[in-house]
């Protein structure tokens, strides 16, 4: 195998990760537990910040796609990706606080 198609490789396996890591974070500003109640801001103040949170929930979500690899033996299994989406979705709302709303 190539230089070139193991690259390829790899960021065909790390692309969902990153992708959902994305928009997790980017549309977690609509959620209603992420606006603070005190003036409206965005963003809790006790929150992390967004680059702390993509790498969080970006490093989850890679954590899952690579036992799905090992459980499966392959990856791209769908069973992988909706936990992937449930872990991600965990790791915001525990970033965001969630349960204090």
């Amino acid at each position: 195998m190539t230089f070139y198609l193991l690259a390829n490789h790899l960021l065909n396996f790390v692309a969902p990760a990153a992708f959902l890591a994305l928009l997790m974070v980017g549309l977690s500003a609509l959620l209603p537990f992420s606006k603070s109640k005190a003036g409206g801001k965005a963003a809790r103040l006790s929150s992390p910040g967004w680059h702390l949170q993509l790498a969080l929930v970006f490093a989850v979500n890679l954590l899952v796609t690579v036992c799905g690899l090992v459980v499966f033996g392959h990856d791209g299994r769908l069973l992988t990706y909706a936990a992937m989406a449930l872990a991600a979705a965990l790791v915001q709302w525990l970033l965001l606080r969630g349960w204090k709303v």
